[in-house]
C-alpha cells in the first residue's frame, strides 16, 4: 500500500498555507509567480508530448476510443450522478470539487507502471496516457466551463483568456518548439520533473492560502471529509469495475484490458492542479481537495490491483491455461502500436 511521497509534500504545503497564508502584497506575488509557473508547466507538457506517436496509436482506435470514453463521458456522468448527494453527504463546494475531478485528464506515468507491473499492454498504455492528456487539454476546460457554470468561470471571455493565454498557448509553443528544445527536456527530466513539482507546490499553496484568507475552510467538517472520502471510494470501485468488465464484454484481450483498466479508472493529479488554479481562481482550494485524495486512493488500489494481475498471469503460464478462453474474438497484436515506436519521447509526467 505505496504512500505517494510527493502527497506528503502537498499536506505539509496546505499545512504551511494554513499557518503562513500569503497576505497583501504577498499575495499578489504569489498570485502571479503562480500563474507563470502554470503557463510553464503547460509548455513543458507540450515540449515532452509527442504528438506523432500518440497518433500512431490510433492504430489501436479501440483501446483508445474506450479510454477516452471512460475519462471523458463515463466519469462525468458518474460525476453528474452525484449531485443528488448534496446536501446529505457533500457540500456544494466540495461536490463541486468532485465534479471538476472526473472531467481531468487520465495519468501517463502511473498508468505505465501499474501496466507493466500486471504484465499489460505497456505501448498502448503509454499511448492511451499520452492522447489522453493531449485531448484533456482542450476537451477539460471546455467540460468545466459547461458543468460547472460560474464557479469556474462559465462561457465567460475572462475565463476564456485565462484558458488560452495560460494553458492552450504555452502547451502549442511547446509543442512548436519540440523539434529544437525536446533533446534538452529529455536530457534533463529529473531536474525538470522537480520544476514541475516545485510549480505545482507553488499553485497548492497559492490556492490554499486564498482560502485560508477568505475562511471557505470552515464549510469542511470532518462528516463532510468522511462522506467525501466515502464517495470517492464508491467512484474508484465503480470505474475500475467498468473498465475491467467492460472491456472484457468488447472482447479486448488480457493485456489490453489491464491497459484499459489502468489508464480509464486514473486521474492525472500533475494536470487538474494547475487547471483548478485557472479554472476556480480563489476557490481553487475546495475544488482540489477531492483530486489530491482520489489520487492517493488510486495509487494505493491500484497498487494491490497490479499485483495481483501479475499472480495471476504467473498462475496461468504455469498451468498453462489461456487467459481468456471465454474472449474468442481477440483484438489481434497486429492492431498494437509497436513498443519502440511509442515508448520514446512519452515522458510527460502526467501522474
Amino acid at each position: 500500500m505505496p504512500i505517494d511521497p510527493y502527497i506528503l509534500l502537498l499536506l505539509g504545503t496546505v499545512g504551511l498555507a494554513a499557518l503562513l497564508p500569503a497576505r497583501g502584497t504577498a499575495s499578489d506575488v504569489a498570485s502571479g509567480a503562480s500563474t507563470a509557473a502554470i503557463a510553464f508547466l503547460f509548455f513543458l507538457y507540450g515540449a515532452r508530448l509527442s504528438t506523432r506517436e500518440a497518433m500512431d496509436g490510433l492504430k489501436h482506435w479501440r483501446l483508445h476510443v474506450t479510454v477516452l470514453a471512460c475519462t471523458f463521458v463515463v466519469f462525468p456522468l458518474l460525476g453528474l450522478a452525484a449531485r443528488g448527494l448534496v446536501p446529505v453527504l457533500l457540500t456544494h463546494p466540495l461536490y463541486q470539487g468532485l465534479l471538476f475531478l472526473t472531467l481531468v485528464p487520465s495519468t501517463i506515468q502511473s498508468s505505465i507502471a501499474f501496466t507493466s507491473m500486471a504484465r499489460g499492454n505497456v505501448p498502448a498504455a503509454i499511448c492511451a496516457g499520452s492522447f489522453s492528456s493531449l485531448v484533456g487539454i482542450v476537451i477539460t476546460p471546455l467540460l468545466a466551463a459547461a458543468v460547472l457554470g460560474g464557479s469556474a468561470g462559465g462561457f465567460s471571455a475572462d475565463s476564456a483568456v485565462k484558458i488560452v493565454l495560460q494553458l492552450l498557448v504555452p502547451f502549442v509553443a511547446g509543442q512548436l518548439l519540440r523539434r529544437w528544445i525536446g533533446g534538452f527536456v529529455a536530457r534533463h527530466k529529473k531536474v525538470l520533473g522537480l520544476v514541475d513539482r516545485g510549480s505545482i507546490l507553488l499553485v497548492v499553496y497559492t490556492a490554499f492560502s486564498e482560502g485560508m484568507v477568505q475562511g471557505i475552510w470552515h464549510q469542511v467538517s470532518p462528516a463532510r471529509l468522511a462522506g467525501l472520502l466515502a464517495v470517492e471510494v464508491v467512484l474508484l470501485a465503480v470505474m475500475l469495475a467498468l473498465t475491467w468488465y467492460g472491456a472484457k464484454a468488447l472482447r479486448f484481450d488480457r493485456e489490453d484490458r489491464i491497459a484499459i483498466q489502468f489508464a480509464g479508472s486514473k486521474k492525472s493529479l500533475a494536470a487538474g492542479l494547475p487547471m483548478a488554479g485557472v479554472l476556480f481562481g480563489a476557490h481553487a482550494s475546495l475544488a482540489v481537495l477531492p483530486l489530491m485524495l482520489f489520487h492517493q486512493m488510486q495509487l494505493m488500489v491500484c497498487a494491490v490491483i497490479a499485483k495481483r494481475r501479475a499472480q495471476d498471469t504467473d498462475t496461468d503460464a504455469e498451468t498453462g491455461a489461456e487467459a481468456d478462453v471465454d474472449a474468442p474474438e481477440q483484438v489481434t497484436a497486429s492492431e498494437r502500436p509497436a513498443a519502440s515506436r511509442t515508448a520514446v519521447g512519452t515522458g510527460t509526467r502526467s501522474g
